[in-house]
């Protein structure tokens, strides 16, 4: 098994001057080398063939017993040190100290056509900065990971990807809605791949310890790396890092809405400096539309990580980044022009991405009120989302009176529908047809251009919850055919039918189907 490696990260940064992989507070280092826990009985459950020719290996490697052995943390590939991250981060809104990667190491750095992966084992062992943790996953938690990250990536959403899904062989004592009932459950690990795992939280850390000058190397080597078309360092330079960040966040969060994402834990430790979906602990996809909806049990009250709240919780997050390289700057106007522009953009790339969802390609003055007069009618009736945009597509312009029938299937309850609420979407259906009067494709092609932008396909809880169910019994078939299927989350495959539903009844409110807890 050959890797083209090259690692930067924890050969260019500060490492932490103690080598003993004991809980501690970790001063002006940006990592603590660590080795992973040897597994009992590794067994490989699943591979990303896609991911695995993107950092270099074919086929026949990822068969192998080398991959089996590196990818479950067994052997260490040689000639590199293996490390965990240190950083920090507001969590729930408040700022919460020293984090770091509790049950995460990074193995190594590659480069393969120009383009460079950083490879990280979650639940290989505890480092440092595990706290009261183990360091160690559950399979429930590692399928749900390793299933949405590819399935984001097809979808079209930054993310980080996954490589590999892993048994370990031994069992992890997990206490899974934190209520005092811990059960023993199958470890797992998976095996996470993106450019950097650097977060809002790695210059908080540093910031907040008023360690400057480190602060301005993680800076540095994040601007070198990943973003060298911003020149050299300087205080304008750094401007620009904090711009581009903001950007690709927004454009990230909108790809959420988009496609009725919600992150849950939108902690500013899980938030990527490129932009990227990190971190799958308790997500979830909108079944019914609600802005006020959170899968995760810990945001239960407050629900602070809603769906209608990420691009909110979005900005927040970049005002705590703001105030982590304020001291490189000494500048504040700068960090507020970006802010606000974040909050104007956001208007403008919601509204355009709306207008994507409804087949509109022109711009017109009362397309804003349009959609919110649809997104009050999303809300008078349980409806799902995913499949009430798919069917959206084969209205028939000319045709208002068969609008709602052509919706009808995307209700929960639809034989109930009161009067009321039926003629508020015949309003709406009236206007929305005008308004296609406009548009100048016609049907056919403008249901293949909403094809391209609504899925057909994407990973509900409930179906992520079979796989598991099915796994924990020994029977794996359901990740294969989960992770085909959403390859192509965007193509009908009629022979896939069956995953076009709503959420059944007996998910409404099963642990795993409707709300889940960070645990793993």
């Amino acid at each position: 098994m050959r890797l083209n490696i090259n690692d930067t990260f924890n050969k260019e940064l500060p490492s932490d001057s103690k080598t003993e992989n004991t809980r501690r507070q970790v001063f002006e280092a940006t990592h603590s080398y660590v080795i992973p826990r040897v597994p009992s009985y590794p067994k490989l459950l699943h591979a990303s063939i896609e991911m695995a020719e993107e950092v270099g290996l074919d086929k026949e490697s990822v068969s192998s017993k080398a991959f089996i052995e590196v990818f479950s943390g067994s052997k260490i590939q040689p000639k590199t040190k293996p490390y965990a991250m240190a950083y920090a981060g507001h969590q729930f809104g408040n700022w919460a100290g020293q984090l770091g990667d509790g049950r995460a190491i990074s193995l190594f750095e590659v480069e393969h056509h120009k383009n460079r992966w950083a490879l990280q084992l979650k639940g290989a062992g505890e480092t440092p900065y595990s706290r009261q943790g183990d360091g160690l996953a559950v399979l429930r938690s590692s399928i749900r990971e390793y299933l949405c990250s590819e399935a984001m990536c097809h979808l079209g959403v930054p993310t980080t990807r996954a490589l590999s899904l892993m048994l370990s062989g031994d069992d992890v004592l997990r206490d899974m809605l934190y209520d005092g009932n811990a059960n023993y459950e199958k470890g797992a690990i998976v095996c996470r791949v993106a450019p950097t795992f650097i977060r809002f939280g790695n210059f908080e850390l540093f910031a907040a310890r008023k360690d400057y000058k480190n602060l301005k190397k993680l800076a540095d080597y994040t601007i070198k790396y990943f973003y060298p078309q911003l020149g050299k360092s300087s205080k304008e330079t750094y401007i620009k890092l904090f711009k581009e960040v903001a950007n690709r966040t927004l454009d990230m969060i909108i790809h959420w809405q988009r496609v009725g994402f919600v992150h849950g834990v939108m902690n500013t430790d899980n938030m990527s400096i490129l932009g990227l979906t990190i971190d799958y602990g308790p997500y979830g996809w909108l079944e019914g539309f609600d802005f006020g909806w959170t899968p995760n049990t810990t945001d239960r009250q407050n629900k602070r990580y809603r769906f209608g709240n990420q691009p909110n919780i979005g900005l927040w997050n970049l005002l705590q980044l703001a105030n982590a390289l304020y001291p490189l700057v000494e500048e504040g106007e700068p960090f507020e022009t970006i802010l606000n522009q974040y909050q104007t953009d956001f208007e403008s790339k919601s509204l355009e991405m709306m207008r994507s969802k409804i087949g509109l390609q022109k711009e017109e003055d009362n397309d804003a009120s349009l959609i919110a007069d649809l997104e009050d009618c999303l809300l008078l009736w349980e409806i799902d989302m995913t499949i009430f945009f798919r069917l959206l597509s084969n209205h028939k312009k000319g045709n208002p009176q068969y609008g709602f029938e052509v919706i009808r299937k995307a209700f929960y309850d639809s034989t109930a529908i009161k009067d009321e609420v039926l003629d508020k979407w015949k309003g709406w259906f009236m206007s929305y047809d005008q308004r296609l009067q406009i548009e100048e494709l016609i049907d056919q092609h403008r249901k293949a251009n909403m094809n391209l932008v609504n899925p057909k396909y994407v990973l509900r809880n409930y179906m992520a919850q079979l796989a598991i169910d099915d796994a924990n019994k020994g029977n794996y078939s359901l990740i294969d055919e989960l992770f085909n299927l959403l390859k192509k989350p965007y193509d009908e495959q009629p022979e896939n039918e069956k995953w076009f539903v709503k959420r059944p009844d007996w998910a409404r409110h099963k642990v795993g189907c409707s709300m889940l807890s960070c645990s793993s």
